[in-house]
């Protein structure tokens, strides 16, 4: 809390530059709201991921309002969002979190923050199959993930896994989608529309 207080302090006092606040507002689609947070935490009591995150959104804007740049693009609060937007429809004051969360998200890849990041990382793996095969491959996105980040408690998930293969639940290679070119030039046209904002 004392490291906050002295953020804030330290914010007010910045000259001519812009605070990671507007820097966040700036470039967060429409009207983020995000000033109008009232720290009520009805997100977070919301939130059907809140209990892995490891600040609600709540603590997030907090954060962001102290100009704890490098906190916030550490946190796994925003790879955990999953778009529901059940925060958003109860939020009192219509703060767009959601599109906050995608904000934070494009900045913390932007300047590297989601190498060791859990959360991204599996967020980036399961990209990269959507855009390969135009779908999710299970077992090659849990493979790559225990073995980065639970190495020791792969073998536990073997067990599992093979039930699920030998049910027919789970594929061992990927299967591409029909018309993949098609997803793939709708994709790319998404990040030129992201680039040009």
């Amino acid at each position: 809390m004392e490291r906050m207080m002295l953020q804030l302090v330290m914010r007010e006092e910045m000259s001519g530059a812009q605070s990671f606040l507007d820097y966040v507002e700036t470039i967060t689609p429409g009207y983020s709201r995000l000033d109008m947070c009232i720290q009520c935490g009805t997100c977070g009591g919301s939130c059907p991921s809140g209990g892995d995150m490891d600040h609600t959104p709540r603590h997030l804007f907090a954060l962001i309002r102290a100009d704890m740049k490098d906190e916030v693009l550490a946190s796994n609060t925003p790879w955990y969002c999953i778009s529901c937007y059940l925060c958003m429809s109860r939020c009192p004051q219509e703060v767009h979190i959601t599109d906050l969360m995608y904000t934070l998200k494009s900045i913390a890849i932007e300047e590297g923050h989601v190498s060791e990041n859990t959360a991204a990382n599996l967020s980036e793996t399961f990209l990269s199959y959507v855009e390969s095969y135009g779908r999710s491959f299970e077992l090659g996105l849990a493979t790559r993930f225990y073995l980065r980040h639970h190495p020791k408690e792969s073998m536990g998930m073997a067990g599992m896994g093979f039930g699920m293969l030998t049910r027919g639940r789970m594929v061992i290679t990927p299967e591409k989608i029909k018309r993949i070119g098609q997803l793939r030039s709708i994709l790319n046209r998404a990040k030129e529309l992201e680039a040009a904002l």
